[in-house]
C-alpha cells in the first residue's frame, strides 16, 4: 500500500484541531544564566497549559537540592502542576522518605519515579542502596505506603539498554503500573511503527495506564546520538541534520519540523496526549505546540 497524494493546497498541518494535552519537562539550573533561562522557558510555555511539568534529578541523586528548590518554586511562583523526578540511586528508603515527606509539605502531588543513573563512579552498573530500594516498582509501592502521589514511571518502546529482553522490560513496565503509577512517559524515540507496535504489546500485556511518548526536538544531533542507547535513529534524520552543527539558527528550525511530523504522524494513529523534553528551551516545543493546533490559554487577569 501507498500512501494517497496529499491534495494540493492542504498543508501538513492545516487541520490540526488543537485537541492534545502536552507536559514538559525541565532540568534543575547550575548556573544563574541557566536559571535565567529555565524561568525564561517555563514563562513562555506555561500559557500552553501543560497537564504538568517535570523537573529532572541527576545520576546518583546529583541535584537533589536544585531539583527540589525547582519545585518548590514552580509552587510558590507559578500555577503549573510539578512532578518531581526521584530515583533509588544512593539513597535509602529512610532518606527516600524525608525527600517525600518534604516535597508534599510542599504541595508537590506528583513524583516521577525511576531506577535512575548510578554515577559514573560506579562504572555505569546500578548497585542498590544496602537499605534503599531495589527498583523502580518497589520505589512507586514505597512512595505510594507513604503518600497518596500521582505517579509517573518511564517506558522503552524500543527497550531499556540494560534489560534482558523486550518482555522482560515490558514484565518490568507491568510491575511499575500494578505498584500504583498512574502513567509512563517514554524515551524519547523516532519511529511511530516502535511506539504503536509498544502500545500493542503493553495492551496484550494487561497494561492499560496512558503510555505518553517523550518527544525529543535534536538540539544537537551529536547529544542525540550519545543519549540514543537502544532507540534508532533514522538515516532520514541524519540526512536532515547534515552540515547543521555549526548552524543552530537553520538547526533548531529542522527539528522543530521534524519533531512537528513525529507528533503529526502520533496524532494521525490517535495520540492527543505528548510529553515534550525541552531541555530548558521554550522555542522549538512552543513551535511545535503551536503547529499542532494548540493556542495559549488566557491568564490571569486577561480576557479570552
Amino acid at each position: 500500500m501507498t500512501a494517497a497524494p496529499r491534495p494540493a493546497e492542504h498543508p501538513l498541518f492545516g487541520e490540526v484541531p488543537g485537541d492534545i494535552s502536552v507536559s514538559f519537562e525541565f532540568f534543575p539550573p547550575k548556573t544563574e544564566k541557566m536559571d535565567a533561562q529555565l524561568w525564561d522557558a517555563i514563562t513562555q510555555l506555561a500559557p500552553l497549559a501543560p497537564s504538568f511539568v517535570s523537573v529532572t534529578y541527576g545520576a546518583g541523586g546529583s541535584t537533589r537540592e536544585r531539583t527540589h528548590a525547582t519545585v518548590a518554586r514552580i509552587v510558590r511562583e507559578t500555577d503549573l502542576v510539578p512532578a518531581a523526578h526521584l530515583t533509588c540511586v544512593g539513597a535509602s528508603k529512610d532518606e527516600i522518605a524525608e525527600i517525600v515527606d518534604q516535597y508534599w509539605d510542599a504541595g508537590v502531588r506528583h513524583i516521577v519515579a525511576l531506577r535512575g543513573d548510578p554515577p559514573p563512579a560506579d562504572g555505569g552498573k546500578f548497585v542498590p542502596h544496602p537499605e534503599g530500594y531495589t527498583c523502580a516498582a518497589d520505589l512507586v509501592a514505597g512512595l505510594k505506603a507513604r503518600h497518596d502521589f500521582d505517579i509517573s514511571v518511564a517506558a522503552y518502546p524500543e527497550v531499556h539498554p540494560e534489560a534482558v529482553s523486550a518482555e522482560a522490560d515490558l514484565d518490568n513496565l507491568k510491575r511499575k503500573i500494578d505498584a500504583g503509577a498512574s502513567r509512563a512517559i517514554t524515551q524519547f524515540f523516532f519511529s511511530t511503527d516502535a511506539y504503536f507496535r509498544f502500545l500493542d504489546k503493553a495492551l496484550a500485556a494487561g497494561i492499560t495506564a496512558p503510555i505518553l511518548p517523550g518527544i525529543m526536538p535534536v538540539t544537537s544531533f551529536a547529544a542525540i546520538r550519545r543519549m540514543s542507547g537502544n532507540t534508532e535513529i533514522p538515516t532520514w534524520l541524519e540526512s536532515m541534520f547534515e552540515g547543521l552543527d555549526e548552524r543552530p539558527g537553520p538547526r533548531a528550525l529542522v527539528a522543530a519540523v521534524a519533531a512537528a511530523d513525529l507528533c503529526k504522524r502520533l496524532y494521525d494513529g490517535g495520540v492527543r496526549d505528548f510529553h515534550f523534553y525541552t531541555l530548558n528551551k521554550a522555542e522549538q516545543t512552543y513551535a511545535i505546540c503551536q503547529l499542532l493546533g494548540l493556542r495559549p490559554k488566557p491568564q490571569s487577569g486577561e480576557t479570552a
